[in-house]
């Protein structure tokens, strides 16, 4: 359980004095429904990306219900058309501010597929049906605010503001774009989980403050012309200059560490007496980041510049601990953007909270008879934590959850499985996750207090899992055996990744986890097999997946049972050389794993591989004039190789292998034996280019691949799922 503590408890406010109107069944959507209530007008309206579902796993809900707790009337416009102003008005005039999101996903991300290419679906739309929201939706549901009510405060949240609160490198657009909220000209930007910062914002909103005098609150992002007043700064403008400010106290030094009595006593020192001294007792000193910003290149230098880009993005993933992050100030033009330092995570009280509130746990009722897929997915998983302190490069989990693990009570979880049973239509006994970002990370963290409040590492467990990580996964197996435990429940499964360089330091959950809640497969994500890639992953090799392999292979065997794991890999990711590729695929090959659907690379705002991506520097260690420059694969032609290498088995890409590793020098990986990675061409593949010529007709894709392509005993393996919650 973290140790870093808000000065004050999230539902510790005095109630607003709309908290006489009650609870709402569902937070209204129109003023039939406002009417319905009793209310004249809302407080706070939220404009969200995604369909209305009142459930504790989308935003909207989770946010629109803390603020309701907190007294105020609360109103939701979901997926407006976004042409006009007048969707937008269909609440009427918010009495304190617009809160604008995207929804659970980045707009841009759910708009495109890795290759840009616009996707015709959308799981959190009714029907599943894309095109409901706009690209850059953040920015464009603001523009339509402002048109609509010019004065009312705008804040800004969702995952697509928080990794976009400085400049950043926009894969889209392939340029650096200024922090976005210049762009949605909004008042406020919350980034990360917003309950804390959004309670104490929309509360001093109420008590009448102007949003230009709310500019210290942690966990947002301001626009102002200068640092705030009695900040000292720390200038890190320049390459391999990150700003001196007052030693930081070593977080991994032992409390205890001193003299011994032999080296007092051989130094004269009379330790009885020493210890009758009066002492007089001095006030704390300031701690060194306190009251202390860092000082960013400007917008206008890190768009030109990539080694400066490389050194700002750096910086930030440094200052993401709300022990000892110091604020960041950004120049854009005239103006800056000033980020606070991250707000405090919730305490587990707080969290029990949060999830105990009145959700009704399905899809507003407008939507009929429709299916939401993401809701399908989750209506009857369990979150029990957030969170994570992996750091893997590629992820935005960190970037937005942040590294402590906010866990909630096992009776606060329990509550929920059993409100699932009697409320959820068609329940049929199964929990398909007890999860969160990891699935075996819950109640987890630094047993050190001065480390936890003082460590700027990017990841507790790369390259090896720090001396002060608690590894005991006791809380989770006692977690499982009391779920399994709640009547009417016939099966608990566990659906979301596990950290299996975690799960092999107590091999008792490794047991618990295969002997009981298994489904046949359990998904795990080594991503790749060389190090090259890896080490620009910040993921461990492949011995620690070997291991986890033999521990599930030997529970398996012992609970009788025939389990298969299904790892996920990336294509494409920085750091990857062509013969990565070919090596990985060779690993799979010898391991008989057939992919079904394969995830390149997708540059995700914020997050480290894409400033490797962007820059081709290892910005995963201090940018110096001899920093490590990384291979990056780039351009539609590479980036389709990687994914059909990774996908050896499907003769679409043969040709396209063959040609790479005759390029390679690797023409001896073409044929039929068993350490072959693709076959010579075949006489149904020069009939095909014959008839493309205008020759005879082609045979079938499948005429003469039946004794490559037979069918697998082992199942095959999903694709890589985009990390962006």
């Amino acid at each position: 359980m973290s140790t870093l503590k808000a000065k004050r408890g999230l539902f510790s406010y005095p109630k607003y004095w709309a908290e006489c109107y009650g609870t709402a069944p569902f937070l209204p959507t129109t003023r039939e429904e406002m009417d319905a209530l009793g209310w004249d007008s809302c407080d706070i309206i939220i404009i969200s990306g995604d369909a209305y579902v009142d459930h504790p796993s989308f935003g909207m809900a989770v946010i629109g219900r803390v603020l309701e707790a907190q007294g105020f009337r609360v109103g939701i416009i979901a997926q407006p058309e976004w042409d006009s102003k007048e969707a937008f008005m269909a609440l009427g005039k918010p009495n304190l501010f617009f809160g604008v999101t995207a929804g659970n996903m980045d707009s841009m991300i759910n708009r495109y597929t890795a290759e840009k290419r616009m996707r015709h679906d959308d799981a959190y739309t009714p029907d599943n049906i894309g095109g409901k929201r706009p690209d850059r939706a953040v920015i464009i549901y603001s523009q339509r605010c402002r048109e609509a009510y010019k004065d009312v405060p705008l804040i800004l949240g969702g995952i697509e503001a928080s990794l976009r609160r400085v400049a950043h490198y926009d894969y889209w657009q392939e340029k650096v774009r200024r922090s976005v909220l210049f762009d949605a000209k909004a008042d406020i930007l919350i980034y990360g989980n917003a309950e804390r910062p959004l309670v104490e914002v929309a509360h001093r909103i109420a008590a009448g403050e102007s949003t230009d005098t709310i500019q210290d609150v942690r966990g947002t992002a301001v626009i102002r012309k200068e640092p705030l007043p009695g900040w000292r700064g720390s200038d890190s403008t320049a390459i391999d200059k990150i700003g001196k400010i007052d030693p930081i106290p070593n977080p991994y030094g032992a409390d205890d560490v001193g003299c011994s009595k032999s080296e007092f006593k051989q130094a004269g020192i009379d330790l009885k007496a020493e210890a009758a001294k009066v002492i007089t007792i001095q006030p704390a000193r300031p701690k060194p980041w306190e009251k202390t910003y860092v000082k960013l290149p400007a917008f206008e230098q890190v768009s030109v510049n990539k080694p400066l880009y490389a050194h700002a993005s750096r910086i930030v993933h440094q200052e993401t601990n709300p022990g000892c992050a110091r604020a960041i100030f950004q120049r854009h033009g005239d103006r800056s953007i000033w980020v606070n330092p991250p707000a405090y995570p919730l305490e587990t009280h707080e969290m029990d909270a949060v999830f105990g509130l009145p959700y009704q746990r399905i899809p507003h009722p407008s939507y009929g008879d429709a299916k939401i897929p993401a809701y399908d997915m989750i209506k009857t998983s369990v979150n029990i934590m957030r969170g994570c302190f992996g750091g893997c490069s590629f992820c935005s989990i960190t970037e937005h959850e942040g590294r402590i693990i906010q866990s909630r009570s096992q009776e606060s979880i329990i509550e929920e499985i059993e409100q699932i049973r009697d409320k959820v239509p068609g329940f049929t006994g199964v929990i398909s996750d007890l999860g969160g970002p990891t699935a075996n990370m819950y109640k987890l963290g630094c047993t050190s207090k001065k480390a936890e409040s003082t460590c700027r590492r990017l990841s507790c467990v790369y390259p090896e899992i720090c001396k002060h990580m608690d590894t005991d996964h006791t809380p989770t197996i006692e977690l499982y055996k009391k779920a399994r435990e709640v009547k009417g429940i016939k099966k608990i499964l566990i659906a979301s990744g596990v950290r299996y360089d975690l799960a092999v330091q107590d091999p008792r959950y490794v047991k618990e986890l295969v002997t009981h809640h298994v489904g046949g497969y359990l998904k795990i994500a080594p991503e790749h097999t060389e190090d090259g890639p890896l080490s620009k992953m910040m993921k461990p090799g492949m011995g620690a997946y070997d291991q986890f392999k033999a521990l599930f292979d030997k529970y398996s065997k012992e609970a009788g049972k025939k389990q298969y794991l299904i790892p996920y890999f990336i294509s494409a990711h920085p750091g990857t050389k062509d013969e990565d590729m070919v090596n990985m695929a060779l690993w799979l090959k010898s391991n008989d794993f057939k992919l079904d659907q394969v995830q390149n690379f997708y540059p995700s705002p914020m997050a480290n591989a894409t400033t490797i991506y962007h820059t081709e520097m290892n910005s995963l260690r201090n940018i110096k004039n001899n920093t490590e420059v990384v291979p990056v694969p780039k351009g539609a032609r590479q980036r389709r190789l990687h994914k059909a290498i990774l996908r050896y088995h499907d003769p679409a890409g043969w040709p396209m292998i063959r040609e790479a590793l005759r390029k390679m020098g690797k023409a001896n990986l073409i044929g039929k034996a068993p350490n072959c990675l693709v076959p010579e061409e075949g006489r149904d593949e020069r009939a095909a280019k014959g008839s493309s010529r205008g020759g005879r007709p082609a045979l079938t894709r499948h005429t003469g691949f039946s004794q490559f392509h037979k069918a697998n005993t082992k199942p095959k393996v999903a694709s890589n799922r985009q990390r962006a919650k």
